[in-house]
């Protein structure tokens, strides 16, 4: 069947980097520096960080430890903002993982930062922990 249009060229013209990753480039490293900067600003002066920049600022330092210290066996959760596995040892594949280390976004950013020491996070019970594998005071502060 013939084209009716009567151009046989493409409607439109896509460039794409084949090597290239699929994900846009979304924040510079500067950026991220920017946001941890801002939201510890924000809690030393007794605000609330705004949204974003708050979730940036957990969401970095989460990919920092991730970086640090690779591996499966561990799950860092900082509702809502997000949530990484990491530290060496068997990998956790199915349902619940066994060692899990969950607190709030302005507990991680004391103890990621170095503002409050891990031991006193978890005796505070600001930070729950379960599972041998759960103690990160090696890892943080980063």
């Amino acid at each position: 069947m013939p084209c009716l249009t009567g151009s046989s060229l493409p409607r439109a013209s896509v460039e794409r980097d084949a090597a290239g990753s699929y994900r846009p480039v979304v924040s510079s490293p500067h950026t991220y520096s920017a946001a941890v900067a801002a939201t510890l600003t924000a809690l030393d002066e007794g605000r609330r960080p705004e949204r974003p920049v708050f979730r940036e600022a957990v969401r970095t330092l989460l990919a920092v430890l991730a970086e640090r210290a690779p591996g499966r066996s561990v799950e860092v959760r900082v509702p809502p903002y997000g949530a990484v596995q990491c530290v060496a040892g068997p990998r956790h594949t199915r349902g619940t993982p066994p060692n899990v280390v969950e607190m709030d976004p302005k507990t991680w950013l004391e103890v990621a930062t170095g503002r409050l020491g891990w031991a006193e996070a978890v005796t505070e019970g600001r930070v729950r922990v379960s599972g041998i594998r759960a103690d990160l005071s090696e890892h943080l502060p980063l």
